[in-house]
């Protein structure tokens, strides 16, 4: 064999998306690509992303989980997690004793949400308190268009959905930042200690009600909330509102091949599980979608993927079919679809190129994450990462390897280890990212597209 010959038959050679793909499968990226950042703009929180995946999926003839219920091929089930979280299976031909495909990822986003008493005046400025959640670079969120979204419930029960500042004649919140001229003490802060937590206060208004007394600012902010939703001050104490970048999409570059948009980590990946399995014949074996909550604060509590949901609404379907649990998760396989960080040529330290994922390569597997020596990884086997390469490849899925970072810089989590730990087999999977957290991200078109069709891959193997 020539020197060539060899090249081409024992080297990897990896090649941009864009070379690879048809006009057909351009245009059905494009048509993708659209829908999805439709999906982005109305469900910027885990509640919004719930909501819109049940309206979807009984459009596609799902029905909810009941227990007890048949589980038979063809059936489309999913399962409501108190408005926060879903799981959704397309019953397969075979047993659940064969073991599902799963596929998971998770629909919160950094933010800041707003603490139980968050309404406050000072200096005739009326405000609202947050507690940021997640891992956000605090500088980041000042002097930027803010929207409210979430729910009030009142004392009877009552829920009031709230948002303000997406519609173009909604008035948008802000936090100030301080001017340049009188910055040169905070200039020479770390900059995690730029902007304080207990700075990230929100702008509602300065107009005073009409009257004697204190807090006229305030009274008068309340009033337009109590006219408008009918909510009082103390019932902020039971509400679930957070404060996110207001705003749609937006195309990326004059070649419009990048999405700009809050939250893409991880509903970009959420989404791709969800048109996938829409979409889908009935499988061979039970596919089943999840969409987590918490996963950005460690996955705990009642809707994040360390809660009993799962096992409840897998044991179900399991139980109809008299299969055990345990038998159903060892013959499993999920993949975790998570976003990852796309190398950034603005930053070339932080990663080792030979081992980062890039943008326009495809979907990117990730075989362990976790920090500096693998701390809290899943690290999937070599078996693990045959079965996902051959079912990328059987299926023309457009895809590439890759690892969070330089070793010693950092890393990071999904919920990959909290399905590893149930005893399915589980791999990392999904959309490069830059500027990931950030308010605002930014993806690929052509590597949105391509999470879809693996996901679709995973299920149907």
């Amino acid at each position: 064999m020539t020197t060539e010959e060899l090249r081409k038959s024992l080297l990897a050679a990896p090649k941009n998306g864009f070379t690879r793909i048809s006009a057909e499968e351009r245009a059905a990226m494009e048509n993708y690509c659209k829908r999805y950042m439709t999906f982005m703009d109305e469900a910027k929180t885990e509640r919004e992303a719930t909501d819109w995946a049940i309206r979807e999926a009984e459009k596609y003839g799902f029905v909810p989980f009941v227990p007890g219920m048949e589980a038979k091929p063809g059936d489309k089930i999913y399962y409501n997690n108190r408005g926060k979280a879903i799981a959704l299976a397309v019953v397969g031909t075979e047993s659940l004793a064969k073991g599902a495909n799963i596929c998971a990822a998770h629909v919160d986003s950094p933010r800041m949400d707003l603490k139980p008493n968050p309404l406050y005046e000072d200096s005739e400025i009326a405000y609202f308190k947050t507690h940021y959640y997640g891992g956000i670079k605090k500088y980041q969120w000042v002097a930027l268009p803010l929207a409210i979204h979430g729910v009030v419930v009142k004392m009877d029960g009552t829920p009031v959905n709230i948002t303000i500042g997406e519609d173009e004649n909604d008035p948008i919140l802000m936090i100030s930042d301080l001017l340049p001229h009188l910055a040169s003490g905070q200039m020479e802060k770390p900059a995690p200690k730029i902007i304080g937590g207990e700075q990230l206060n929100v702008i509602l208004g300065s107009e005073p009600i009409e009257g004697e007394g204190s807090d006229l600012v305030k009274l008068n902010i309340i009033k337009w909330l109590n006219e408008k939703y009918g909510i009082v001050e103390s019932d902020f104490l039971s509400a679930e509102l957070s404060i996110v970048p207001a705003g749609k999409c937006r195309e990326v570059g004059f070649d419009r091949s990048l999405i700009a948009a809050y939250g893409h980590d991880d509903r970009v990946c959420a989404y791709a599980e969800l048109e996938a399995l829409f979409t889908i014949p009935t499988p061979a074996k039970t596919a089943v979608c999840i969409l987590a909550d918490k996963e950005e604060v460690g996955s705990m509590g009642l809707t994040g993927m360390k809660s009993k949901y799962f096992e409840h609404f897998m044991g179900g379907l399991c139980d109809a079919q008299g299969v055990k649990l345990d038998d159903c998760f060892a013959n499993s396989f999920c993949l975790s679809a998570d976003v990852s960080n796309a190398f950034d040529p603005n930053f070339p330290e932080v990663s080792d190129r030979r081992n980062n994922s890039k943008l326009n390569y495809g979907v990117s597997i990730c075989k362990y994450t976790g920090s500096r020596g693998k701390s809290g990884c899943s690290d999937a086997s070599a078996e693990v990462m045959s079965h996902i390469r051959s079912t990328f490849e059987k299926n023309n899925v457009i895809w590439q390897i890759a690892t969070l970072g330089a070793v010693d810089v950092g890393g990071g989590g999904t919920v990959a280890a909290d399905m590893a730990n149930r005893n399915i087999p589980t791999v990392d999977a999904g959309v490069p990212v830059l500027s990931m957290h950030a308010p605002w991200e930014i993806v690929s078109k052509l590597d949105c597209w391509a999470t879809m069709e693996a996901c679709k891959a995973i299920y149907l193997a």
